[in-house]
């Protein structure tokens, strides 16, 4: 049998809490995969039984069920009837050898795999920091976008985005169900430059009440714009802001360095 206290801090252990918004199960959830990410249950190595967990975690047999039934449904591991659930992942991650495209295709399977609420689409008058940003008269109206994105219930990103040249759709419920920069070219916007930042920040009032958590909650926030050019010293052509909950989202790039990198590792420092 394996030997929980040795595997969970008592802290983790200690760390579910039904009065956090985010369900008992997907706490565990989360406490197991990571444990599979940072390599701490290694390729092949069984995972404790539901009872073992449900007794260490102080948590239902089902609540147990269902954290493990998502480590399988992602892939992370593999259940088998009698002989217990065997971790399958490795940690060797895909490389993006193509950054941009890359990128793109990430920035896109977010919206492939989740679900989205529309909370305002609109024409309207950005404020001024937007305005200066994107390059925009001060009664130029462009399309704001609101939503906040959930899987399976939990609402893991609030968005918030201004977009010049594309106006308002007709179906505003479009963006509901399809990426934004799907629908964007689709209307002849085409991105080929994204400059993007990642921070944390404190939930105002507007993102707690979209993220279903208390103002103030820690947040991961993402800006990224998105320009037609590379080479233009034009402006943006939309500006989008992401809140993150961190203990509902992981954001991973995983990178390959060229062979030249590793012999002249000053370069890879300068960055």
């Amino acid at each position: 049998m394996i030997e929980l206290h040795s595997v969970f801090s008592q802290k983790q252990t200690q760390s579910l809490s039904k009065d956090l918004p985010t369900p008992l199960y997907f706490q565990l959830y989360k406490i197991l995969k990571n444990g599979i990410l940072d390599g701490t249950f290694k390729f092949g190595s069984l995972l404790p039984t539901e009872g073992q967990l449900s007794e260490e975690f102080d948590v239902s047999r089902i609540t147990s069920k269902r954290a493990m039934d998502e480590l399988a449904r992602e892939g992370l591991v593999e259940r088998h009837r009698g002989r217990g659930t065997y971790v399958t992942h490795e940690a060797t991650g895909s490389p993006m050898h193509a950054p941009m495209v890359g990128l793109l295709q990430e920035i896109e399977s977010i919206g492939q795999t989740s679900t989205a609420i529309t909370l305002q689409c609109r024409m309207a008058k950005p404020p001024r920091h937007i305005r200066q940003l994107l390059g925009l008269a001060e009664d130029k109206k462009i399309l704001q976008l609101r939503r906040v994105r959930h899987h399976d219930n939990i609402r893991f990103g609030y968005y918030s985005s201004w977009t010049r040249v594309v106006g308002l759709p007709e179906d505003t419920s479009v963006f509901e169900h399809t990426p934004r920069m799907t629908y964007f070219r689709s209307r002849g916007l085409k991105v080929s430059f994204i400059k993007q930042s990642l921070t944390a920040c404190a939930a105002n009032a507007e993102a707690a009440k979209a993220l279903g958590v208390e103002r103030g909650t820690a947040l991961l926030s993402l800006t990224r714009l998105a320009f037609r050019n590379h080479h233009s010293r034009g402006f943006p052509v939309d500006y989008l802001r992401v809140l993150y909950h961190p203990e509902r989202f992981e954001y991973r790039i995983d990178l390959e360095l060229e062979d030249d990198a590793y012999q002249n590792p000053s370069s890879v420092e300068r960055e």
